[in-house]
């Protein structure tokens, strides 16, 4: 039981870290923190994602990258190109691993206002701290497992970023429904989000990529969205406009010419 409870708390903590800072600040600028918060957010995030760890920067380059070339050969992370969910992966760490190093040319307006921490990123992103933080989970599985089949959820622990990436670059641009006709694949992969923490409203986020909410329909949930709101309360964050989705700009997907078929 206590790995059971320890791999959902990674899973949830690790998945809030990636939407919060590297998705919607990062990436998207949704919401503006002092350089105090974000040193703050960074080490949470070294923390939560551990042997996983993405550098905020690197991650939202290439997620700009995504949105600016979706489903063609220049995007990091597109089905269309990769024979199965794992060789998807691996392009996707290895363009993650160029831009990082600085050995792909990045265009410059894909580089503004990124979160900076040079040492620290790089310390985080090392093969030493990598190998720390499994053998602190390998220790964590010694100690707490009750049974030889917990152990097939650590290799999933290690490398869980790139499960939840996969989860929605690959899935969420095959299986779903849609609520916006746009020139790529994105649906919308669960009606109801707590799995991915809102991250599976991959059509809106196509549609709206700097909204805070990323549920537009009344049944979509994304449990970030309150926690945005609460730390742009407590004055943590800095969210610029609260410009909620208009219902009506979701096209119904009932009308027989908008049939969507899977």
């Amino acid at each position: 039981m206590p790995i059971i409870i320890f791999f959902i708390a990674i899973w949830y903590l690790s998945l809030f870290s990636q939407t919060f800072f590297h998705h919607r600040y990062a990436s998207h600028g949704a919401f503006k923190m002092s350089k105090g918060w974000e040193k703050f957010f960074f080490i949470f995030t070294y923390i939560t994602q551990g042997s996983h760890y993405m550098s905020p920067r690197a991650y939202a380059i290439m997620h700009r990258l995504h949105h600016a070339h979706t489903d063609t050969e220049l995007d990091p992370h597109s089905p269309n190109f990769s024979s199965n969910i794992f060789t998807m992966m691996w392009r996707t760490s290895m363009i993650y691993r160029d831009i990082f190093h600085g050995r792909m040319k990045v265009d410059e307006k894909y580089t503004k206002n990124l979160p900076e921490w040079g040492w620290f990123d790089r310390w985080c992103n090392s093969a030493w701290s990598r190998g720390l933080w499994i053998g602190i989970y390998i220790a964590i599985f010694a100690t707490w497992a009750t049974s030889p089949w917990l152990y097939l959820l650590l290799p999933v622990v290690i490398v869980m970023g790139a499960f939840h990436g996969a989860i929605i670059n690959w899935f969420a641009h095959k299986f779903g429904y849609k609520n916006f006709i746009l020139k790529n694949t994105s649906e919308n992969l669960l009606p109801v989000d707590i799995l991915m923490l809102g991250e599976s409203y991959h059509n809106n986020h196509h549609k709206h990529p700097s909204a805070i909410n990323f549920g537009v329909r009344g049944h979509e949930l994304d449990p970030v969205y309150p926690v945005i709101l609460f730390l742009n309360w407590l004055g943590v964050i800095q969210v610029s406009k609260l410009a909620p989705v208009a219902v009506t700009e979701v096209e119904d997907y009932n009308t027989p010419n908008h049939h969507h078929h899977h």
